[in-house]
């Protein structure tokens, strides 16, 4: 974890993981489906599309590029299956969406959860490493391991470990092996994405007369404290680790809402060196929260998601500083810088605009936070 007293990223503007799917590569994946090209056609047109907008990411001006998740139809099924002992099914219904429905694609454990030397993210990121010029880094996104302890995954924990406490401690080793292999490779900047949190916002809300189930979901937000910190534990001084709480995105639609009040002091403890928070609508509750969420950590800062990735309109870049203003009242200018909500396309489905609209968000997240900050 990184420990200089000046905390360098995340950076004051900074891109939050995935991007449109142009429609090559949307076409070769349905290619590919149907059985017209093979595995290395594919990875060509993939591999030219994540040329072509990394170098858009570099023109921008940003200091941290990813991939845009090119190598992946889902923002979290295609990590979790390339880990040793997590299998593909079909979960037979749609994630639960405001005004719209998924496909039914679901992972479970079929073995005992490990790090695998093969994962395919590693290759993607060796390709994406070769792209960057001095002065760029590569920002790996991955899921959170909490993601493993929804939507039934890890119904079957039993069938492969004597304890619930095993299972955790396996889980959190093959991500803390994992990370260790992306650092070995290059990587310094890593971003575990994270839907739990916002589903935990929902559930304890909800439970709060009803001692048995709220205690549930008490326990997940421990477990997910725990299992958090011990990956995160003696990795090296210089990778950066964040997390980016996300309230589900998918065809510009949400799964989520509420204030981070419910969840604000496990967040609190998290050893992550910044967060990243979707504050773009009502639905994000106010900027109190962030004072328990920084914990008074010099080193950390607090992404605020003020842009909207859902949909193409620009927002007002003065009503943008005032809110940063606001937010400032709860913690440090210093500890502070912005992003667009979430992603544009945690599925390869993408959210409801154009990839120049897409861009001149990302323009629009730099315009402001050289406005406030300055050069940093």
């Amino acid at each position: 974890m990184t420990t200089t007293t000046e905390t360098q990223i995340p950076f004051r503007y900074d891109v939050v993981g995935s991007l449109l799917r142009p429609a090559t590569l949307k076409q070769a994946r349905a290619e590919f489906a149907q059985g017209a090209i093979d595995t290395e056609q594919l990875k060509q047109v993939q591999r030219a599309e994540t040329k072509r907008v990394v170098q858009k990411q570099i023109d921008l001006g940003l200091k941290a590029v990813t991939d845009g998740e090119f190598n992946r139809s889902w923002w979290h099924l295609d990590f979790l299956w390339g880990l040793t002992g997590v299998g593909h099914y079909d979960y037979k219904q749609s994630y639960k969406f405001h005004g719209s429905q998924t496909r039914t694609d679901n992972a479970d454990l079929v073995g005992k959860i490990a790090f695998n030397p093969n994962h395919p993210f590693f290759e993607s990121f060796q390709y994406l490493q070769s792209l960057v010029p001095a002065g760029v880094l590569v920002k790996q996104t991955i899921p959170s391991p909490t993601m493993l302890f929804r939507d039934n995954r890890s119904d079957n924990w039993h069938e492969f470990y004597p304890t619930w406490d095993a299972y955790l401690d396996d889980l959190a080793k093959a991500y803390h092996e994992t990370i260790l292999h992306f650092y070995e490779l290059g990587c310094r900047y890593l971003q575990l994405d994270d839907t739990t949190w916002a589903f935990l916002i929902s559930k304890l809300n909800a439970t709060t007369d009803d001692v048995t189930a709220h205690q549930t979901y008490v326990n997940l937000a421990q477990d997910a404290v725990h299992v958090i910190n011990t990956l995160l534990k003696d990795l090296p001084d210089d990778l950066t680790v964040t997390t980016h709480i996300c309230r589900g995105n998918f065809k510009s639609t949400y799964l989520f809402s509420g204030s981070y009040d419910d969840v604000a002091d496990y967040l609190g403890e998290l050893h992550y060196d910044g967060l990243f928070l979707e504050y773009d609508n009502e639905r994000a509750g106010s900027f109190t929260p962030l004072a328990k969420i920084w914990h008074h950590d010099a080193h950390k800062r607090l992404v605020l998601g003020l842009i909207t990735s859902k949909f193409p309109e620009l927002e007002d870049v003065d009503q943008v500083k005032a809110r940063i203003a606001d937010a400032a009242k709860q913690v440090p200018l210093a500890n502070l810088a912005i992003s667009t909500q979430c992603g544009f396309a945690s599925t390869e489905e993408g959210n409801v605009l154009t990839e120049d609209q897409q861009w001149a968000k990302l323009q629009l997240v730099k315009r402001v936070a050289d406005e406030v900050w300055g050069e940093d």
